[in-house]
């Protein structure tokens, strides 16, 4: 079975340098019309963990990666993700999915610092999890406008820690899923209106900005 990896998303705005920080601007990205377009699409909450698949084969676990890198089932510097895909296989996250590959994101104690603060790994398949409990059903009820999604993102609710319990949690940003396979994502860092911080709105090296005409689809 052939292994992919997790494709990098780009922003449905297009994102210029700004008095020296990438920021979104409301021109829609050459492409990404079918995010605004499209009745079909579905509005995910981004999770701000490391992306892992696993592989399954006759209804098993047969492969554990971190993006092309093969995760041994016993290893020591990454035992955390398999902890992760333990975690969430007990809470029957994985049930029902088929044999393939499936992507998800791993959150947790070793990962980025934890802002989800939650107790050991968790991995979370996309398919299953996030489509599920990640729906954004307020997507497509108001205009999809630039204006408009930037005042939705100020007040975003973080659904995972929702579910925790928690209504004033961290949340990332969003995905945008098409049936046929297409994604974007937001961030919240990536509009200008942004105060925390961030590793994704430095400018980048003149190189790469000559490169790009001074646009960055990170």
């Amino acid at each position: 079975m052939r292994i992919n990896d997790m494709p990098k998303l780009e922003s449905p705005f297009v994102r210029k340098e700004i008095n020296g920080e990438y920021v979104l601007t409301e021109e829609i990205a050459e492409g990404y019309e079918w995010v605004f377009e499209d009745e079909s699409v579905m509005a995910i909450e981004k999770l701000h963990g490391t992306n892992v698949s696993i592989q399954i084969q006759d209804g098993v676990i047969v492969g554990i990666w971190n993006r092309t890198e093969r995760i041994p089932f016993f290893n020591k510097g990454k035992a955390h993700i398999v902890q992760g895909i333990l975690e969430s296989y007990k809470k029957g996250y994985m049930e029902f999915l088929p044999d393939g590959q499936h992507f998800g994101e791993l959150i947790g104690e070793k990962v980025n610092g934890n802002p989800y603060k939650i107790q050991g790994n968790l991995w979370i398949p996309f398919e299953s999890y996030g489509q599920k409990h990640l729906k954004y059903k307020c997507w497509g009820k108001y205009p999809k406008t630039f204006a408009s999604i930037s005042e939705w993102f100020k007040d975003l609710m973080p659904l995972f820690m929702t579910r925790k319990g928690i209504k004033d949690g961290f949340v990332e940003g969003i995905v945008f899923t098409h049936p046929d396979g297409r994604m974007a994502k937001l961030r919240c860092d990536m509009f200008d209106w942004f105060e925390g911080k961030s590793s994704h709105r430095k400018k980048v090296k003149s190189n790469d900005a000559k490169d790009s005409g001074g646009v960055e689809n990170e």
